[in-house]
């Protein structure tokens, strides 16, 4: 069938693509004849296509290198390239840094050290006595709008451009400057006090003479410091010495990477086995380090001891560590330190977060530009009404200082007010406590989402493990049969040691173990491959008993008080993973437990109370390039050596011995959304477990290539190993996941689920939580590998319709290097997206990805260190405090306890605080551009003078004191009940729109603000021609009674305090006309006129104040009416 599909030739050549060979086109089936390919727009040229990817990386390269670089470049942008790569090379010189170095550190001699390194003070200060001033004053005036402000406060100082008095312009921006200030100092004051309780912490430096105290901010490189229980680490040490007899302690390092569980760490073994602290001196030794890094999970140095014979070499790696800002949890140690300052892992890792910006405020950054435009034009129409006669333009610049209240300097002040109102609203919620908002710039994002990126596990799932399933092959264990396999453990221990598996001499160990692999005839009964099994899971991990009152307090505990000390009651299981405390649990809960484990050894309990001891030779830490752990061990009653290893089933498949069950078996877990961990073993004899240790010594001792040396060692031992067992774990979804997803997609939020676990996995709990609804199809993306695979998975995907995508890292990875814009399009139209096996700097770029192909708004939650660039990438970032720690909560913008929270947060507060912050936005601009249509109105009666209508205490009153308590209070507005916003997620899609605030909503507002100011003004002067001297005082009370109506006109919910605001203000307006009436004349015309109170009191003042008042706003209430009744908003139709 292949033969007979026609392959067109492209355009003028006759070659045939490679791709499209005849195994790949009869999966496709006619389908994917050439011209249907065609169907999907590839952005590329089919000579591109038919090059193979090595070709194809270098086409775009190749011409860019071709172009001409004339004088047309040049004039055409090619300057502005120029002009940039200039700058950043002077950039890159003036931030250039000192270079990196590798050290060698001798014990208790820091005047040995032949560099500088830098101070071991903490400094998260941001300024300093002399750059705080300008600092915060170039932070301000960045932005346009405070910019704008500064330069017209300072055209005041020139007489001719003088408007009115100088503290009309300065008092406003003094106000919002001292504010700022005010703000910055207090929290550079709290920054610096913190930091001067740091670095003034007391701690013991090992000298000759003995112990002497010193400050953490005077710790150097290669002093020896002694930090006890409880006590923050200053600087990143190698460990010597501890009080704990095993030569290990616990840490605790949630302040360096999140994480809440507890790390063993091991001292180095020279120093640890010395007499005395005091011996310490006594030596000549020194280490050798690697320069300082970022990554905090790894590190390689060696220990060289000199004045012994021979020399003493030992290799260094993270466990000899003690990074700065860890806690010790156990016993006293001490350390050398290595690194210091700004050398140390946690500030190297500290990166200040880039400050996000929210829509709204760019929107009004927009709105605010087009405003001054507006200002320019009509000043420059004043002027050229004039005639540009005379110094026209000083003239020009008189009207643009006369007309800067259009743009309203109390926007920037209204809006982080606002800000700061909806945060505290959203922690004082009791619907969802524990909320924290740490980032106060951006809360009315909540309300503009249209992507949700997930984490999966700890986000949707609990991270809280439940044992499910153990299969051996031919037989599987559930939750209902456990029993069995507690009554197979307790008969294999019954009798006595000769009835284990592996018996005999270490020099019978190595036939025993042929037999084993070249006679698969003789199979095994169940109860012993149970016993197998369930003993490897029990060995193979990295899980350590701690017991609060013996083991773990004084370390002193010895193998013959086991029995006492081992109350199951006072014991509680430490690990990196959560899976591994599970299984440890599980072969507890059978009757195998463990129940001491220090580095060397490991004990543990038979169901008959006996104690198995087991020595371990070696492990091998999980990572995740390998997917898998092991372990060597050699049990002590019998001599035999035994290498355990367990991980995924892609990383074990290859080495357990032929079998052909795993990989069904796998998958059928997957389906029922377990996570599951495949266990082999291989016996060893001491001759082969000789041999790998001395190439592992040696290897490890390397300072080139060593994880590349280490890695190769131990695979050559991951060979043909018995496979044992498979484990099925199962992730408990977190509380209300299902309804709250419906609710967000019901809300037209789209999800997508990023995860580093496996295809199946992530499939079964994006069904099960309702990602991905019962009826939907799922479109499984297959693996690929090339860019013609690509082409035609992303054909036959693009047929499909309404349906869910799976996609695995490694196919989106070659997706977007070939097919960006396409593959994006295509996943944007989905109803849902998986994206399995991603690491995390995958999951960051796909939020960037969305952010830069579609203009819609994009948020990440998640709940681990490995969520936390995804949650600063995104728009706006979520963090739950969960069992991984506390990292991604520290790093996000909004910390929650519970993804279910996540409803009513956007909901409701998202909701609320965009729909305020718009309508606070447009009436501070309305507030501002009333105002200037009034003085343009007045300017033109005047024959074009640019003489200010209002002057002194009443400009600055007016945007304070008069209206600003009821302006305001539109922060307590709301349209819709939180209950019905919860109850009708729909209406949240109008939000994602931004109709709220737009270029119409805007100029409706400007239209108001022309009518409301023209009205005014024109009533004040029709109505008052015979007492012209008076026209400043009616028109101002009625522009004050005016906005105080419109404020009352925009609110859709009324609060108490909002009436308490309106009438506050109206009582101080009337109070200080008693106080202000020199203010009260017109300009220059009639300066010092005097207001009569008897004026004011009189009927004739009051009905034509009511009489424009009722012009400027009536039909605007007529209007507001017709448009409720006739064409209602969607969520009135909901509340009637």
């Amino acid at each position: 069938m292949a033969d007979s599909i026609p392959l067109n030739p492209l355009r003028k050549n006759s070659r045939r693509i490679p791709y499209y060979n005849s195994a790949r086109l009869s999966r496709y089936s006619l389908e994917d004849e050439p011209s249907n390919l065609d169907e999907m727009p590839l952005m590329m040229s089919e000579e591109g296509f038919e090059n193979d990817e090595s070709d194809y990386q270098t086409l775009p390269r190749a011409r860019v290198s071709h172009r001409q670089r004339g004088l047309g470049w040049f004039l055409l942008g090619g300057w502005k390239v120029l002009c940039g790569s200039c700058c950043d090379c002077l950039a890159r010189v003036c931030r250039r840094r000192k270079e990196l170095k590798a050290r060698t550190v001798w014990l208790g001699c820091p005047e040995k050290c032949e560099e500088k390194f830098p101070k071991n003070g903490i400094k998260n200060q941001k300024y300093n006595i002399f750059t705080f001033v300008p600092g915060v004053l170039y932070q301000q005036f960045k932005f346009f709008l405070n910019l704008y402000f500064l330069v017209v406060a300072c055209s005041q100082f020139v007489p001719s451009l003088k408007i009115g008095y100088l503290y009309t312009y300065w008092a406003p921006l003094g106000f919002v400057l001292t504010v700022t200030m005010v703000r910055e100092a207090v929290d550079e004051m709290r920054r610096y006090r913190r930091d001067k309780e740091m670095n003034s912490q007391l701690y013991s430096k090992l000298t000759v003479r003995g112990q002497t105290p010193v400050k953490s901010s005077d710790i150097q490189v290669g002093d020896m410091i002694i930090v006890e229980k409880n006590q923050r680490i200053p600087a990143d040490m190698i460990f010597l010495r501890t009080s704990e007899k095993n030569g290990s302690c616990f840490i605790r390092t949630d302040q360096l990477d999140g994480e809440t569980d507890w790390k063993l760490k091991v001292a180095v073994c020279c120093t640890q086995r010395l007499p005395a602290v005091g011996d310490l001196f006594s030596i000549s030794a020194y280490v050798y380090a690697q320069k300082p890094q970022l990554d905090i999970h790894s590190f390689e140095g060696n220990f060289t001891r000199e004045d012994a014979d021979p020399q003493v070499h030992e290799s260094l790696s993270i466990e000899n560590t003690l990074w700065a800002s860890t806690v010790v949890a156990s016993g006293t140690v001490i350390g050398l330190v290595i690194y210091t300052g700004k050398e140390t892992r946690s500030v190297l890792n500290t990166s200040s977060a880039k400050n996000k910006v929210g829509l709204l405020d760019l929107e009004l950054n927009r709105l605010t530009k087009a405003l001054f435009l507006a200002q320019v034009v009509l000043s420059v129409v004043m002027v050229a009404v004039q005639g540009f006669v005379g110094p026209w333009f000083r003239n020009l610049f008189r009207f643009v200082v006369l007309f800067s209240y259009i743009i309203p300097i109390s926007l920037r002040v209204n809006l982080d007010m606002g800000k700061s109102a909806y945060g505290w609203m959203i922690m004082k919620d009791e619907n969802i406590p524990g909320t924290v908002v740490r980032t106060s710039t951006i809360p009315e994002e909540l309300g503009r989402l249209v992507y949700l990126l997930t984490d999966k596990t700890g986000t949707l799932t609990q991270n809280e493990m439940v044992f499910k399933r153990l299969h051996l092959g031919t037989v599987s264990y559930g939750t209902d049969t456990m029993d069995e396999i507690q009554s197979h453990i307790a008969q294999s221990y019954a009798a006595q040691p000769p009835s284990q598996p592996s018996n005999g001499s270490t020099s019978g160990t190595a036939p025993a173990r042929k037999t084993q692999s070249s006679g698969p005839k003789v199979r095994k009964s169940v109860r012993s491959r149970i016993h197998e099994a369930v003993k490897a899971i029990a060995l193979c991990h990295n899980v350590t008993p701690v017991y609060e009152s013996h083991a773990a307090v004084n370390g002193e505990t010895e193998s013959a008080e086991a029995d006492q000390d081992f109350s199951d009651d006072n014991r509680t299981y430490q690990a990196s993973s959560p899976d591994e405390v599970e299984l440890v649990r599980w072969t507890q809960g059978v009757g195998l437990t463990l129940v001491n484990r220090d580095l060397a050894s490991l004990q543990l309990r038979t169901p008959s109370g006996q104690i198995i001891s087991f020595h371990i030779l070696q492990i091998f830490p999980f990572t995740s390039e390998s997917k898998r752990m092991g372990i060597i061990v050699r049990e002590e009653s019998t001599g035999d050596i035994t290498f355990y290893m367990k991980g995924a089933d892609v990383a074990m498949a290859s080495i357990v011995q032929y079998n052909d069950w795993l990989e069904e078996e796998c998958g059928n877990m997957a389906r029922e959304g377990l996570r599951t961990l495949v266990v082999a073993k291989k016996s060893l004899s001491e001759e082969q477990y000789q041999d790998f240790e001395n190439r592992y010594s040696q290897a490890k001792l390397s300072l080139h290539d060593r994880g590349l040396k280490v890695a190769a060692v131990v695979e050559s031992l991951e060979r043909e190993m018995e496979l044992l067992c498979l484990t099925g774990v199962e992730d408990q979804l977190q509380a209300d996941v299902r309804p709250t997803l419906e609710l967000l997609r019901n809300a037209g939020i789209k999800i997508w689920m990023l995860t580093g676990d496996k295809l199946e996995t992530a499939t079964c709990i994006a069904k099960s939580s309702h990602l991905v609804s019962r009826t939907q199809d799922i479109h499984v993306f297959k693996p690929i590998s090339s860019r013609g695979e690509a082409h035609l998975e992303l054909n036959a995907f693009r047929r499909k319709h309404d349906c869910a995508l799976v996609i695995s890292g490694d196919s989106l990875e070659v997706c977007l290097r070939y097919y960006e814009h396409e593959f994006v399009e295509l996943a944007c139209q989905c109803p849902a997206v998986v994206c399995c096996r991603c690491s995390p700097t995958q999951k960051a770029q796909i939020v960037t990805l969305l952010k830069q192909h579609t203009a819609n708004r994009t948020c990440a939650i998640g709940d681990g260190g490995n969520d936390v660039s995804m949650i600063q990438a995104a728009d706006c970032g979520i963090g739950i405090e969960g069992k991984e720690g506390k990292q991604a909560s520290l790093a996000a913008d909004f910390s929650i306890t519970q993804f279910k929270h996540i409803g009513r947060l956007l909901m409701v507060h998202g909701r609320n605080s965009y729909k305020r912050s718009a309508a606070l936005g447009q009436f501070v601009m309305h507030r501002g551009m009333i105002i200037s249509t009034m003085q343009a109105v007045f300017s033109s009666v005047f024959y074009f003078a640019s003489v200010p209508l209002y002057q002194g205490f009443l400009m600055v009153g007016y945007a304070t004191m008069y209206t600003m308590f009821p302006v305001f209070s539109l922060v307590l507005d709301q349209d819709v009940k939180p209950e019905m916003a919860l109850l009708y997620p729909e209406l949240y899609k109008d939000l994602t729109k931004g109709r709220s605030l737009s270029f119409k909503t805007f100029l409706i507002w400007v239209l108001i603000s022309i009518y409301q100011g023209g009205s005014l003004m024109y009533g004040a002067l029709v109505l008052f021609e015979s007492e012209f001297v008076h026209v400043v005082a009616i028109s101002f009370t009625a522009l004050i009674v005016t906005e105080l109506l419109m404020v009352a006109l925009t609110i859709r919910t009324w609060h108490w305090l909002m009436v308490v605001a309106e009438f506050f203000s109206l009582g101080c307006y009337l109070a200080s006309l008693a106080f202000l009436n020199e203010y009260f004349g017109i300009g220059r015309v009639s300066l010092g006129a005097f207001l009569d109170l008897s004026f004011i009191t009189t009927w004739p003042f009051l009905w034509k104040v009511s009489a424009i008042t009722l012009v400027s706003c009536l039909p605007l209430y007529i209007i507001k009416y017709l448009k409720r009744k006739f064409s209602p908003p969607s969520y009135s139709k909901l509340s009637s």
